[in-house]
């Protein structure tokens, strides 16, 4: 694993990847010498798992969110290949152009057929420029509106999976409708009578996350982020300086412990040990296992129930009794 994480690594990780580092000479030393290190390195890999251990279990919430964005963290692509033993990709809003920080299209998830739509960043600069960074326009959120009413017309359950640092905000995003898009999306998401289950894989931000993220189930990964604003742009607000996204972070209570306590959330999902990034296979199991969980359970519940429990749902969230 150090191989793979010494590409970028986040300062507090510094310490168990320079450890993983002298763990990995070792063994490499101990093949070309053929001297017995074993216990050697057994004691190692128990005080880097430790070491491990103690850090992932006290990360601020400013650390999750560059968690979240961590480049080798799995993206929605990653999930539906280890997810899913099926995904046809469809294409194209029909109106103006296919929105590659769209993804979405058929997927086969075990016993279920399903719609999966997903936002979808690059890894490297072509291809997040490709994919606009995960930023969908305007047409992304009307190829998610069409591929939705598909999931109605033949009545298949709907898998969203939200990562995006925000709509994109560009003038032609805009001139195209940008708020419109989006807002069209939360009136027929609240109205579809087929199971949605949204999960927070990355990054959830703003109007951005929420074009996609109308659900009857909203679950979470333990290092993802969900707000209306990014902590960088809330500090930039508030105290005129990007640089005091960390305190933003705490006073915004981006984490999903706190989204859970504040009912905006279903479940947290837990992680592999170290993040996401550390193991995407077994990452997407544990989602995969999740969303099968709630979605047996939402394909029990009549139409007519379902769709007046994601109302009461939704009119619960930012009220409270003194």
């Amino acid at each position: 694993m150090a191989l793979k994480t010494q590409k970028f690594v986040l300062e507090f990780e510094r310490p168990v990847v320079e450890l993983e580092e002298k763990i990995h000479e070792m063994r490499e030393y101990a093949l070309s010498s053929g001297l017995e290190l074993d216990d050697d390195i057994k004691r190692l890999e128990k005080k880097a798992g430790q070491l491990r251990k103690e850090i992932y279990s006290n990360l601020t919430r400013w650390q999750r969110v560059q968690l979240a964005r961590h480049p080798l963290r799995p993206y929605t692509l990653d999930y539906i290949g280890h997810m899913c033993s099926y995904f046809e990709e469809l294409h194209g809003d029909r109106h103006f152009a296919d929105d590659r920080a769209i993804v979405s299209g058929l997927a086969q998830l075990d016993e279920f057929s399903v719609i999966i739509i997903g936002q979808q960043k690059g890894r490297g600069t072509k291809d997040n420029l490709y994919r606009n960074f995960g930023m969908p326009n305007p047409e992304g959120y009307r190829k998610a509106l069409r591929v939705m009413d598909l999931a109605v017309k033949f009545d298949k359950p709907i898998i969203t999976l939200i990562d995006t640092p925000g709509a994109y905000p560009g003038i032609g995003a805009e001139e195209r409708g940008q708020a419109e898009a989006i807002a069209r999306n939360l009136f027929r998401m609240a109205r579809m009578p087929v199971p949605l289950i949204n999960v927070i894989i990355g990054e959830g931000a703003s109007g951005g996350a929420l074009g996609i993220g109308v659900g009857d189930r909203i679950l979470m990964l333990e290092n993802s982020w969900y707000s209306v604003i990014s902590p960088e742009g809330c500090a930039a607000i508030l105290w005129r300086d990007a640089a005091k996204a960390p305190e933003a972070a705490e006073a915004m209570k981006v984490s999903a412990p706190d989204l859970l306590e504040l009912g905006i959330v279903d479940e947290i999902i837990k992680e592999p040990e170290g993040g996401a990034h550390h193991n995407t296979e077994q990452a997407a199991q544990i989602v995969k296992e999740a969303i099968l969980r709630h979605l047996r359970e939402l394909m029990q519940i009549p139409r007519r129930e379902l769709l007046e429990q994601r109302l009461d749902k939704y009119s619960k969230m930012g009220s409270w009794k003194e």
